[in-house]
């Protein structure tokens, strides 16, 4: 528990005036405000409601990308859909492919495979796709980087249409960026300086759709058809890590409730093998489980036979594929921990590094990515891993950062020494040649303006607030704020000097601690924490193995710890019960027991 920062968020409002307004605790309204909702959004982001969606011909080149389209169909023009090979990719993928199926178009897909092809679009795939006799290239998730492939398309003749969210590559002109797009026929990037979509931080997939829901308007078919690919934005918007608010936060809630019962039979394959039939699917669930067997594919094998799961309509034969894929991201898992032991050696041996560049030889490039963000957990700081590829001169890196550095814009500065890069502001992808690796990582660290203190972990407070102050009402209102994640955090709470009671270590393993916990005007509630052998360890250094040993025997003791906190309500034989889940302690000054 050493090292951390505290840090009340509490930004100011007329918070009083807010929690009238909507009917909500000021404790929710305080906590809307911290998470930079404004007083215009506070009715979306509580009641995220398909109603209040986004026009879709809002996002600039909409009109032009419907066009291009309709005059394919018409035309019977072939139109083939290449993405990118993670879950966002693949989701994105689907969305297109089947909702340009749905209104009549003759259209394929590619997935470029992460070794063999690398990421994005490439020159070979247009190359073959021109063979192919494919008249329109439709990107997902993919697109805005890749100049030189696009301008190859357009030197054969081809009609380009990129749907794509990551950052726009640019050039700087002194203290101006200058922004390169590239050479295709509509470009739907709600990033775009241009772009005036209301909302900038959708998933690939979140651009996939709302392209489906223009031509879907423009082909007059029913919503309640739209409506069916919002279980699969809300796997890739959780699995992309974009932000959960505005837009995103409609997809997730609402594509949460369709995951539950879904009509897709590879979906519902997947979640069977994973165990969840019978259980509620929330964000944690995309996140930590379904996601990644998508990724698995895409990292070992090729995202192809993820996307062939969800196109399967036989269920005997996707239960046999989600099983597949649930193996290979279990062969996954073991290699990303071997990995991250690996890694953990090589770092020991480095010189100090504000930025973590750490070479894995023999590491598979696929996984650098997955181990980099396995270390920013780690050490927290911005981790990029490389590794070799196919071509032996040629090394492949991936990076995780931290909310105070930029990934994408650092590897901007560093592009002289680098052959491709591309991302966002916190994961991003790069190649170099194996000589300018010393290179990259001295300049990367020496443009780095980091101080220490950034690499102190953060743990961001929404309140000071007691513990008797919590209701029942309270956590119910707390829960209608979730799913929770990116740029939507799960609110934490804080109360000073709670005497710790009594300490209970239980669970089959012994691996949770319950306590009962008094505040100084004598408040007592229950509190329980996921890691018992750590409690005890911290306890006995802070405060002594005496003072410990009294804790369990529910002796009077010194043992007094500042809180950070998160209320529940616990049902157990059908009487309910309030129970602080302890997120992280710290020892409190000692006073003496009376």
């Amino acid at each position: 528990m050493a090292g951390q920062n505290w840090v009340i968020r509490a930004k100011k409002a007329d918070i009083d005036k807010l929690s009238e307004q909507f009917h909500i605790d000021p404790v929710v309204a305080q906590i809307l405000v911290n998470r930079g909702v404004e007083e215009s959004e506070f009715e979306m982001f509580l009641n995220p409601e398909l109603s209040r969606m986004h026009d879709p011909f809002l996002m600039e080149d909409m009109n032009q990308a419907v066009r291009i389209i309709c005059h394919d169909i018409e035309e019977g023009h072939k139109i083939r859909i290449v993405s990118d090979y993670d879950a966002d990719g693949v989701m994105s993928n689907y969305v297109l492919y089947k909702g340009l199926r749905r209104i009549g178009a003759d259209v394929d897909y590619v997935i470029p495979h992460r070794i063999r092809d690398g990421y994005g679009i490439n020159e070979n795939i247009i190359l073959k796709a021109h063979e192919d006799g494919i008249h329109t290239i439709v990107t997902c998730d993919n697109g805005i980087a890749a100049n030189a492939a696009l301008t190859k398309a357009k030197e054969l003749g081809m009609t380009v249409l990129v749907t794509d969210h990551h950052e726009i590559p640019f050039l700087m002109d002194g203290d101006k960026k200058n922004y390169i797009l590239p050479p295709a026929d509509a470009i739907l990037n709600p990033k775009k300086e241009s772009c005036n979509y209301p909302f900038k931080d959708l998933c690939g997939a979140g651009v996939a759709y709302k392209l489906i829901e223009a031509l879907y308007v423009k082909r007059d078919i029913p919503k309640d058809e739209l409506y069916k690919f919002l279980e699969f934005v809300a796997v890739a918007t959780v699995c992309d890590l974009v932000t959960l608010q505005d837009e995103n936060r409609i997809f997730v809630v609402n594509g949460l409730e369709r995951l539950r019962r879904s009509e897709n039979k590879g979906m519902r394959a997947l979640i069977s093998v994973l165990g969840l039939a019978d259980k509620p699917i929330d964000a944690g669930n995309i996140g930590f489980k379904i996601g990644p067997c998508i990724n698995a594919s895409g990292r070992l094998e090729s995202a192809e036979d993820s996307l062939k799961l969800f196109l399967d309509s036989n269920i005997e034969t996707a239960l046999q594929k989600a099983k597949e894929l649930v193996d290979l991201n279990e062969e996954r898992k073991a290699l990303t921990a071997e990995g991250v032991e690996r890694a953990k050696t090589i770092l020991e041996s480095l010189p100090s590094m504000k930025v973590f560049v750490v070479y894995i030889p023999d590491c598979h490039e696929s996984l650098a990515g997955i181990i980099a963000s396995k270390l920013k957990e780690i050490y927290n700081h911005p981790v990029l891993v490389v590794a070799d590829s196919e071509d032996e001169n040629i090394l492949k890196g991936s990076g995780r950062s931290i909310s105070e550095y930029h990934l994408q814009e650092a590897l901007q500065e560093c592009s002289d020494v680098l052959v491709k890069f591309g991302g966002h502001a916190m994961a991003a992808g790069f190649s170099l040649r194996k000589e300018n690796l010393d290179e990259f990582t001295r300049k990367i660290n020496e443009n780095c303006q980091l101080d220490e203190i950034a690499f102190i972990p953060k743990v961001r407070i929404d309140s000071l607030m007691p513990m008797k102050y919590v209701t029942e009402e309270l956590v119910t209102q707390l829960d209608r704020l979730a799913p929770f994640g990116t740029g939507n955090p799960k609110p934490l709470f804080a109360q000073k000097d709670m005497n710790v009671r009594f300490a209970n270590v239980v669970g089959k393993d012994k691996s949770v601690v319950k306590l009962i916990l008094e505040s100084q005007d004598e408040f007592k509630c229950n509190g329980i924490y996921f890691d018992a052998q750590e409690f005890e360890d911290n306890i006995v250094t802070w405060f002594g193995r005496e003072e410990y040993d009294k804790l369990l025997q529910r002796w009077l003791n010194n043992v007094v710890l500042n809180i950070v906190y998160y209320p529940v309500v616990n049902e157990f034989n059908g009487s309910k019960t309030i129970q602080m889940q302890i997120k992280k302690y710290a020892m409190a000054t000692v006073r003496e027991v009376l």
